[in-house]
């Protein structure tokens, strides 16, 4: 699916690096990646472990997945050696998550030297948006 792409982001996709337990977590599984288009369509699987008492998905939980479909679509352009550190998030939730799948649908909307300006969102089972958010990050080397 990612060629000869090489960074940690394809790595961890391509099993060449352990995938971060937060994505583990979350049930994080890539669907696809337009790396010319800098975005990303990624999947989560919600469980009960992650509902409120009212019981949908606590908002922490849906704010997290959102940072982890945003991030990724910054991490899937950055040459070998880079990161993206969240500066800012900023997330407004639009309907209840009920528990099981959902996808995230993100994309760089601007990428400087230093700096990226993120957004995405996440669809429920039946297609409707359930969140909304942005985020901006700072464009860092490892190590």
């Amino acid at each position: 699916m990612t060629g000869e792409r090489r960074n940690g982001f394809w790595d961890a996709v391509d099993g060449r690096a352990p995938m971060p337990t937060a994505a583990k977590t979350l049930g994080w599984s890539l669907i696809q990646a337009d790396p010319e288009r800098a975005e990303i369509e990624v999947s989560f699987e919600a469980t009960e472990d992650f509902l409120n008492p009212a019981g949908t998905v606590q908002g922490g939980f849906l704010t997290a997945m959102l940072d982890d479909t945003m991030g990724p679509a910054l991490a899937a352009i950055l040459d070998p050696g880079m990161y993206g550190a969240t500066l800012e998030l900023k997330v407004s939730f639009l309907r209840p998550a009920e528990p099981g799948r959902l996808v995230g649908r993100g994309r760089v909307v601007h990428r400087g030297s230093s700096i990226a300006f993120l957004s995405g969102e996440l669809l429920d089972a039946s297609g409707q948006v359930v969140a909304v958010g942005s985020a901006t990050a700072r464009i860092l080397r490892a190590g």
